[in-house]
């Protein structure tokens, strides 16, 4: 089992974790999201190349997309191994979810791990807005809060 966390903080008022963790190189990894201070309604979601946050979330580069994909839906054939689709914040702001995913890998070559977690502003239109960006970023909007992915020391 590898876990790994990532505190994402920026800007903006939105703050969180996102805990992940794999049993082994072919297992999905599960994602745990704790976030708050959004709007109300859905954000995109994604894990960016770098795992440099010098310049604000900006530096953390373009969605993590070692296959060369287009931008697509977390359960679409052809996406970025790095998106992660929409979580929804609710009334008061926050998003507290899990979901499991098969191309985020904390093991093996494609590990995430010293990537960063970006949560965006506005709805991820998953690869199918027709605007100039949904093939490469889904249209998702500012980057309002990042972390980088860091292992966790096991106990």
């Amino acid at each position: 089992m590898v876990k790994a966390v990532c505190v994402l903080r920026g800007d903006s008022e939105v703050t969180g974790t996102v805990v992940f963790s794999q049993e082994s190189e072919n297992s999905p990894t599960s994602i745990e999201v704790q976030l708050k201070g959004l709007k109300p309604g859905p954000h995109g979601f994604h894990i960016h190349e770098f795992g440099d946050n010098t310049n604000g979330c900006v530096s953390a580069g373009g969605h993590y997309n070692p296959h060369g994909k287009t931008h697509g839906a977390p359960t679409a054939e052809v996406r970025h191994a790095g998106d992660l689709g929409n979580l929804t914040a609710d009334g008061s702001g926050v998003i507290s979810t899990k979901l499991q995913d098969s191309q985020v890998k904390l093991i093996g070559p494609l590990s995430v791990i010293g990537r960063t977690a970006v949560i965006h502003g506005d709805i991820d239109d998953l690869g199918l807005g027709g605007h100039e960006l949904s093939s490469s970023t889904g249209n998702a909007g500012a980057r309002l809060a990042c972390g980088v992915i860091g292992i966790v020391a096991h106990k």
